[in-house]
């Protein structure tokens, strides 16, 4: 079965303060289209599915298991399941996080 998401047409839900997402789910992942505003931040947290984060926007300072990243369009970050991790927008910033599995907690 084919699905077409209209992103246009979701509401944005405000995660943490200051990162909002339109969010798309399949069977097997999670899509997260993040709008950051600047300065703010994610607290440290982990969770038992793989991410992907991309910085399609802005910078995004990234801390994983306590190294510091600085990250730009083009970066793509592979943060592995159970590692903690936490974040700051620079400036605004546009995020997208690939899931696996399921954040059945976003949907």
């Amino acid at each position: 079965m084919t699905t077409v998401t209209d992103l246009n047409q979701q509401s944005r839900q405000e995660i943490v303060q200051g990162y909002a997402a339109r969010f798309v789910h399949s069977p097997n992942v999670t899509i997260a289209y993040w709008e950051v505003e600047a300065g703010a931040e994610l607290p440290e947290h982990s969770h038992p599915h793989e991410q992907l984060t991309n910085v399609m926007e802005g910078q995004f300072r990234l801390e994983i298991d306590g190294e510091s990243f600085l990250l730009e369009p083009g970066y793509v970050v592979e943060i592995p399941p159970d590692v903690p991790h936490a974040g700051m927008a620079l400036t605004p910033c546009r995020l997208i996080d690939v899931f696996y599995p399921v954040r059945e907690d976003y949907r």
